[in-house]
């Protein structure tokens, strides 16, 4: 009896352990909604930085100011007039937690310094293999992927073919400006 008790008691710890394992939000545009799936348990860090962010509102009413067909849409830091937000310290890298760049996942950002991301993020329009960890150098160490869209690849994909031209210094950027309305959190099913 004991052993059927510890039995059930491990399942349940278990199925609750993975039930934390991700966290879920709403990220809300003016080209509509996109659900993300944060993983939790391969990328901790990335994903307290990120929620962090979206939980202070640090996301709200930024753009995504990159969009590069058939690659990724990249956001998170800038107003519609190209003006940077203050961000917190930089995080590090967790590229090589395993996760690979494919299409529709959401990595970290980064300037070519490794351990250099903070606000930023970008969606992957396509598997982008280039991007994962290969090795520890800087060329190799690759991109933090922390999560993926479960729902709304439709609004991923609409916003992917935005029109885009240069603004100021910036390259690649929406004609018409896609909007990051809020990131929320939201209950799991």
């Amino acid at each position: 009896m004991k052993r059927i008790l510890l039995s059930m008691l491990f399942v349940t710890l278990l199925l609750s352990s993975s039930a934390l394992a991700t966290e879920l939000v709403v990220i809300e545009t003016n080209y509509g909604d996109m659900t993300v799936e944060l993983n939790t348990e391969k990328a901790p860090l990335s994903v307290a930085n990120f929620l962090t962010y979206a939980d202070s509102g640090h996301y709200t009413d930024t753009i995504f100011h990159r969009v590069i067909k058939n690659f990724m849409i990249q956001g998170g830091n800038f107003s519609t007039e190209m003006a940077p937000k203050k961000t917190r310290g930089k995080i590090k890298n967790e590229a090589s937690n395993g996760l690979r760049n494919l299409r529709g996942t959401i990595a970290m950002a980064r300037t070519g310094e490794v351990d250099s991301a903070t606000s930023q993020f970008f969606i992957n329009l396509k598997d982008n293999g280039f991007l994962d960890h290969r090795n520890t150098t800087i060329k190799g160490y690759g991109y933090a992927v922390f999560g993926k869209v479960v729902k709304g690849m439709d609004v991923v994909n609409k916003i992917g073919t935005s029109p885009t031209h240069t603004y100021q210094r910036f390259s690649d950027v929406p004609v018409e400006p896609v909007i990051i309305r809020s990131v929320k959190r939201v209950k799991q099913p």
